[in-house]
């Protein structure tokens, strides 16, 4: 359990253990950081793992030169269209089976229905907007799938949200990340970011609450 444990204190909070990793396993860590943003945007049971925030510290590391700032955003802007690719594979052959089930084990349908209305209301630019959006990043794709958009269109939408996500983020960190006063409050601007990329859906979660309360 102890080991369980560690392994999922790293993966939630990579990118507090990104100094150590970088020091440990230099190179590897490009791999590392692709595949831990590929599972994020490409599986729909992974949507816990770290986004914006891990970007962001990225940049930051980037700036002190533990990454090659080019090397490292072509990296993980791969990770994310691959991965959006790939979820969106899955919603479309194997979504409506997964979405008829109300109590699945694996998947959260009460985000599933979340990003399906997200995908209703905004339709295909929910591809691009989701990439800012914690949790319904990672669905919006599936439902897509589920939908059949068209693939082109979806690829299109896939290639300008995840550059423009990549390409946010990580120049964020790069420039603002080795402030001191950042760099001494290091943490607390991770939890920021994340609070920031969340506070749309929370937002959103309570006009819905105060909508079905006017209802009732």
């Amino acid at each position: 359990m102890d080991i369980l444990h560690t392994i999922i204190d790293y993966l939630l909070h990579f990118e507090v253990h990104l100094d150590y990793v970088i020091s440990n396993y230099h190179t590897w860590t490009y791999l590392f950081l692709f595949i831990i943003l590929f599972v994020e945007t490409g599986l729909v049971i992974m949507p816990f793992l770290p986004g914006d925030s891990l970007l962001f510290a990225v940049g930051a590391f980037a700036a002190r030169g533990s990454f090659d700032f080019w090397s490292i955003c072509v990296t993980l802007f791969l990770a994310a269209v691959l991965g959006d690719t790939v979820n969106y594979s899955i919603g479309k052959f194997f979504g409506p089976k997964i979405f008829a089930k109300k109590n699945h084990k694996l998947l959260n349908v009460q985000h599933l229905e979340k990003a399906h209305a997200f995908y209703a209301k905004y339709g295909a630019k929910t591809i691009i907007l989701a990439r800012f959006i914690p949790i319904v990043r990672t669905f919006a794709p599936f439902v897509a799938g589920i939908g059949n958009m068209a693939y082109k269109k979806f690829m299109s939408y896939n290639i300008i949200g995840g550059a423009l996500w990549i390409f946010s983020f990580i120049p964020l960190g790069y420039f603002f990340g080795n402030l001191p006063i950042i760099q001494s409050n290091f943490k607390f601007a991770m939890l920021g970011i994340i609070f920031i990329s969340v506070a749309p859906g929370v937002i959103e979660f309570i006009r819905e609450k105060q909508k079905n309360k006017k209802i009732a």
